[in-house]
């Protein structure tokens, strides 16, 4: 889909000829992807970038984007021989938000570099406590909250916790993601105390059988 010399094509061959394991360093993805961010004309890339779909683009972009409670998440690249893919996020309404995403503690199976190219979000990183036992997570503290404005970069990697619990009207951000390093995720619902596990439903395809 990458066809000309463009942001994008920049950085997803950056990504693929970095000769080494992309997952094994993200900090030095973070290193390319925040001045890779600044250049001017992002947004006008990707603006370009989707009116130009094809038919056949479209669809393939609608059969990997999801909803999520709190977004939209347009795969705009995932190529299973690449080790990254590309993601547009656009954050819903306050008011349509549903509790159990975004606004949860959350860490994630993936390291990922995000920039927000339109809005803000309030973004909450966290310390957290796992239960031995259940494997969840027991407690978590608030190590920094930010107001991200567009322009912002931030790196999230799969070991870390953070939060957005609040997002303007429209904002929209970017993201590079690495594949999986883990089979899981967790969250923790401040409020009730409770933690959850995260399992991929393409995880459990192999167990479907057995439990019919």
């Amino acid at each position: 889909m990458l066809t000309r010399l463009s942001p994008l094509s920049e950085l997803a061959t950056r990504l693929r000829t970095a000769g080494f394991p992309l997952a094994a360093d993200w900090r030095a993805v973070d290193g390319w992807f925040r001045p890779w961010a600044a250049q001017p004309g992002l947004r006008d890339e990707l603006r370009s970038r989707l009116r130009a779909l094809s038919s056949a683009q479209a669809a393939k972009v609608l059969r990997s984007s999801r909803e999520t409670t709190t977004h939209f998440a347009w795969c705009l690249l995932d190529s299973p021989s690449d080790p990254f893919s590309f993601w547009l996020h656009e954050y819903k309404a306050q008011e349509d938000w549903r509790e159990g995403y975004a606004d949860s503690v959350h860490n994630h199976r993936y390291h990922f570099c995000t920039t927000i190219l339109r809005g803000d979000y309030l973004h909450e990183r966290y310390e957290t406590t796992i239960d031995a036992g259940t494997g969840l997570i027991a407690s978590a503290r608030l190590r920094r909250r930010t107001l991200c404005q567009a322009g912002a970069c931030a790196t999230m990697l799969a070991d870390e916790f953070h939060r957005i619990p609040e997002a303007a009207a429209g904002t929209m951000t970017f993201l590079v993601k690495s594949r999986p390093v883990s089979s899981f995720s967790l969250s923790f619902d401040p409020a009730s105390g409770i933690g959850h596990r995260h399992v991929p439903v393409e995880a459990r395809l192999g167990e479907l059988a057995d439990r019919i």
